[in-house]
């Protein structure tokens, strides 16, 4: 719905290099604006390098199939949509739509893949920030959430789709990472691997263990320090939404990149979200709508969209956490937090 904030969690390098093996394989790709890193600890080169040609592989083709601004499949798609007319695209595409809107669903439209058109309004198709400048006027603003576009205007038959909405204009940013890191931990598993870690730019998918003990994240507070660290053990994804890394500023005021669907301004009252769930493309959806779901609503929003583990940080770096997170979080020494139970589905 968005361009993904760069994520507030860091990869620990916690072992120091004597105790790394020789067969701690690991290559880095760039792709989404984002450095991904694959780490294959207990694998050999040849088996390694094979995966990372197929990833390199991969990564390529999502990068110009699911690109928002520049030459891609998605921008084809997009001008096809704005014109009413009905075309074919590719499998992921057809994928992602679909999971989107399932997505959009589930969190009652706080994840958004079709503000396309607002997110350019707002100047955010870029990989450059901060954009310095004002924001765009308020009637403009109104006028294209007023059409309230919504990936759940797109009509998909088969191979085809289409839609009626001419505002519509997908951007896969709060979920194309999610699913990206999906993508790479199915072909590693694929090839016999029970062990790695996807990290893209802090957002990371689990497989197995390190070595025999707990994949560690690190999570930063807003401001910068040390809010606490994640363990994971097992087929897990860990993703961050933040609001203060990619943002525009005037001279009177900062606003974050990622936006309200429903008013189309920037959200401000959480300034990061932190999800663990069992897939990247869930994960990835769910920081950015419990980031728009504010401070009140969150944990129900968490809830709807089968989220059980996360936790978000305020403004002022007063983090709330669910006690399905517990599990998985420590928070740093003299750390104010507040441990709330999330909402079963049912209720």
């Amino acid at each position: 719905m968005v361009n993904r904030a760069f994520p507030l969690l860091l990869a620990l390098v916690l072992a120091a290099s004597a105790c790394v093996r020789n067969d701690d394989q690991r290559a880095e790709f760039f792709v989404f604006g984002t450095l991904l890193e694959v780490q294959l600890p207990g694998t050999d080169a040849d088996t390694a390098n094979e995966i990372f040609a197929l990833l390199q592989f991969e990564f390529q083709r999502m990068h110009g199939e699911w690109h928002a601004w520049e030459m891609s499949e998605l921008v084809r798609l997009n001008s096809a949509l704005q014109s009413g007319e009905t075309t074919l695209t590719t499998p992921d595409i057809l994928y992602l739509i679909q999971r989107s809107q399932e997505l959009e669903q589930s969190s009652k439209g706080r994840f958004n893949p079709a503000i396309g058109k607002l997110i350019a309004l707002w100047g955010f198709h870029t990989s450059e920030f901060p954009i310095m400048g004002p924001p765009p006027d308020s009637r403009e603003i109104e006028a294209l959430t007023d059409r309230s576009p919504s990936s759940l205007d797109i009509v998909v038959a088969g191979e085809n789709v289409r839609s009626e909405n001419p505002y519509v204009q997908l951007d896969f940013g709060g979920v194309a990472k999610g699913y990206a890191v999906d993508l790479a931990i199915r072909i590693i598993r694929q090839s016999g691997i029970d062990s790695a870690i996807v990290n893209a730019g802090g957002d990371m998918r689990t497989l197995g263990d390190n070595a025999g003990k707990p994949w560690k994240v690190g999570v930063q507070e807003p401001a910068g320090g040390f809010a606490g660290g994640i363990e994971v053990n097992g087929d897990y994804a860990v993703f961050t939404s933040g609001n203060y890394t990619r943002f525009r500023q005037d001279a009177e005021q900062r606003y974050p990149h990622i936006l309200d669907p429903q008013t189309g301004w920037p959200v401000n009252s959480v300034a990061s979200a932190t999800v663990i769930a069992n897939d990247g493309t869930t994960a990835d959806a769910a920081a950015t709508a419990i980031m728009v779901a504010g401070l009140k609503d969150w944990p129900e929003v968490a809830s709807a969209m089968g989220i059980l583990a996360a936790m978000v940080i305020d403004e002022s770096g007063e983090i709330y956490a669910t006690q399905a997170m517990m599990d998985f979080f420590t928070p740093g020494s003299d750390r104010s937090m507040t441990v709330l139970p999330v909402p079963s589905k049912a209720d």
